[in-house]
């Protein structure tokens, strides 16, 4: 049989920033969780499976990286032997893969405890800096994965396979506690992305299970930072649920934390999400007085930029966010001209990188147009979204423009055309 290379598991790899050494220990950390014995894939087992020797995975193997990938192994490019009697596998893998949610349904601490029973009679290597620093480099690359791509199923897995990670290496050696406390800040940072990629796709069900372990990690950690960002967090997942009084608590707690008094870039990001929650709550006034707070706190963090080293994780604020959460507060106002104004400036300052965020205030762009009756240019500005963008909050905003374009202009040649471009991007 002709050997082809795996091309789609190649551009899964490239697309999430993962080498050949990093998918070969994330699997093998998730068959580890499985069947209580930690994987033997290597190096050449994932060239083998990139070139195309290697059509189709092992049993185990392949559950494991439908785990880190949240792909099926056909999307990853593999082709399922004809040998292969389906019902079969689907119940091995029915098997394997309640197994996987058993063991990751507890809390954090239940994971992590039950890790330190099975390396009792180990011999505990000392974990140090540089453990730290390369979970660290993989934090950066979560972050830059889900900016790019917004809140898919493999970023959330990846996320948490580094979580665990991270809770491992606490669990297997002995550290210092400075060590312990940035590994504790690390498995936090990581639950808080897997968090956000559940929000953004909305998976909420998982995403409070992850917030509930990122609270208690971030709450190990003392790190004032962390715990801006997971409270940051669950003020969003708050938000997708309707409840938006506990929004506004997650918001008071992450302006609680110490970091907002000492760094003005967290006190603009914290005041900015106060205002998205006020406009839920319908408060025209409060919320252009959080968004005046958060501007003026942005000046000053200007000022102080070079001084403050910050986590990968704040790289995104800037003057072209704090537009994109006042278009957010706007549009919930249901103030379009002032939507459309602050999505047009922070389009003009956005970094090319933040495509998820660019695809956002198109969508938002095009209902404000809409919505004051232009609906040539909406059609253009709904016309520019990428389709690899329509998915998690991108994808239900286009369907509420949709819904939205045929009440307000039902039978017009704009509402033909748009359904036309629908069905040629199915």
């Amino acid at each position: 049989m002709e050997r082809r290379r795996n091309e789609a598991l190649v551009r899964w790899m490239d697309a999430h920033g993962m080498t050949v050494r990093e998918l070969a220990d994330e699997v093998n950390t998730a068959i580890g969780r499985l069947s209580g014995r930690q994987g033997q894939v290597s190096e050449r087992t994932i060239h083998n499976w990139r070139s195309g020797t290697a059509r189709w995975p092992q049993s185990l193997q392949s559950v494991a990286l439908h785990i880190v990938t949240g792909r099926d192994m056909t999307e990853l490019g593999f082709v399922v032997p004809a040998r292969r009697a389906a019902a079969g596998a689907q119940k091995g893998e029915t098997v394997h893969r309640r197994r996987f949610v058993t063991a990751t349904a507890g809390s954090a601490l239940g994971v992590a405890g039950s890790t330190a029973g099975a390396v009792a009679d180990e011999r505990r290597r000392r974990v140090g800096m540089s453990d730290v620093e390369r979970l660290t480099a993989k934090l950066a690359d979560v972050v830059a994965s889900d900016n790019r791509h917004g809140g898919t199923v493999g970023i959330e897995a990846r996320a948490g396979a580094l979580a665990r990670q991270a809770l491992d290496l606490l669990q297997r050696g002995t550290a210092s506690a400075r060590v312990r406390g940035h590994l504790y800040s690390l498995a936090a940072a990581f639950t808080s992305s897997a968090m956000w990629a559940a929000i953004d796709g909305r998976r909420l069900e998982a995403a409070q299970q992850h917030m509930h372990q990122a609270v208690t990690l971030a709450g190990l950690s003392a790190d004032a930072p962390v715990q801006f960002r997971v409270w940051g967090h669950a003020g969003a997942l708050y938000r997708q649920l309707g409840r938006y009084t506990d929004a506004l608590a997650a918001d008071d707690a992450a302006r609680a934390t110490s970091i907002v008094r000492r760094d003005p870039l967290y006190a603009s990001l914290a005041h900015a999400r106060t205002a998205v929650h006020l406009a839920d709550l319908h408060d025209p006034q409060a919320v252009l007085r959080s968004l005046g707070h958060a501007q003026d706190a942005l000046g000053r963090a200007a000022l102080t930029a070079s001084d403050r080293p910050r986590p990968p994780w704040m790289d995104f604020y800037d003057q072209a966010e704090l537009e994109l959460l006042a278009l957010i507060a706007h549009h919930s106002l249901g103030r379009w001209a002032d939507t459309e104004a602050h999505a047009h400036r922070h389009l003009a300052q956005l970094r090319p990188d933040l495509l998820r965020n660019r695809a956002l205030a198109l969508v938002h762009l095009a209902r404000a147009q809409l919505e004051q009756d232009a609906l040539t240019p909406a059609l253009a500005t709904a016309r520019a979204i990428p389709r690899d963008a329509w998915h998690g909050r991108t994808e239900r905003l286009l369907t509420a423009f949709t819904a939205r374009l045929q009440a307000l202009a039902p039978d017009t040649p704009e509402a033909r055309a748009w359904a036309d471009h629908l069905r040629e991007k199915a």
